[in-house]
């Protein structure tokens, strides 16, 4: 299984205030909020984990059936990092999802992840323009994610 998640970081700037007291404690574990304090983004970095937790949680969800998104008991950690890409995994209970980010500084961040590292080079993405004339359905995606400008499609 695959899941993915795309953050609008515009919209996300215009929704969300992450500094706003007790945000950062209630959505990530203590190392968690380590990264954020020691990024040179901080910002892009509340996103990049937020994106990570919610494509692991696509999948758990699927999985389980669980229907309780409960961002402290996902866990993320990172495995590697640049200006444009991460690579990390996710931990839900006795689960681990690997995860792969793409990272677009003032634009969007997407996440996919899955139960494997090799699976994810197989994973075909599609980010588009989020328009309502899009039928996206017709493209039979095997994961849909929506955020403010965008839409992305798994492959």
């Amino acid at each position: 299984m695959i899941g993915n998640d795309v953050v609008d970081l515009q919209q996300a700037l215009l929704d969300s205030n992450w500094m706003r007291r007790g945000f950062i404690n209630k959505l990530f574990t203590a190392p968690e909020q380590q990264y954020i304090r020691l990024a040179n983004r901080s910002a892009d970095m509340v996103w990049l984990l937020w994106s990570m937790k919610e494509a692991a949680y696509k999948i758990y969800n699927k999985h389980s059936g669980v229907r309780t998104f409960a961002p402290l008991k996902l866990s993320c950690s990172i495995t590697g990092l640049s200006a444009d890409a991460c690579q990390g995994q996710v931990r839900v209970e006795a689960e681990c999802y690997a995860t792969m980010t793409t990272i677009y500084p003032g634009d969007y961040i997407h996440s996919i992840a899955a139960g494997s590292a090799a699976a994810l080079p197989q994973v075909r993405v599609q980010v588009l323009p989020n328009l309502p004339k899009i039928d996206y359905k017709a493209m039979q995606p095997t994961c849909v994610s929506h955020h403010g400008r965008y839409l992305a499609l798994i492959f």
